[in-house]
């Protein structure tokens, strides 16, 4: 009879240390890697919808352009003399020289 006893108050403690467990696993899965996605997403957003005529910009196929013309769903991109490729606004980054001056910019500001 004891050890029934003590056999079910292990078994019950077992449970509640198993759902804390996966409760701070969920937790470490959100600070790691779901809060810090989000962050990056958001920053990417800001810098679409702080686009204006004559931004160098990169696109998701690493064509590199500077920015002719805004639409609400895409980018007029120039590529060369003449040469111009419409691009949706999804596919569109910062070019990388860009992205550093911003970037030191920033750094500078929070200083």
């Amino acid at each position: 009879m004891l050890t029934n006893t003590i056999l079910l108050q292990e078994t019950a403690q077992g449970g509640v240390s198993g759902i804390f467990m996966v409760v701070a696993l969920i937790a470490i899965f959100y600070f790691f890697m779901i809060r810090p996605q989000q962050k990056r997403q958001k920053e990417i957003r800001k810098f679409r919808e702080a686009l204006a005529k004559g931004d160098n910009v990169v696109t998701a196929g690493g064509i590199y352009g500077k920015i002719r013309e805004i639409n609400d769903s895409y980018f007029l991109v120039e590529v060369a003399d003449g040469v111009r490729i419409r691009v949706d606004k999804g596919s569109v980054y910062p070019s990388a020289s860009d992205a550093n001056v911003a970037a030191q910019e920033n750094n500078n500001a929070n200083k």
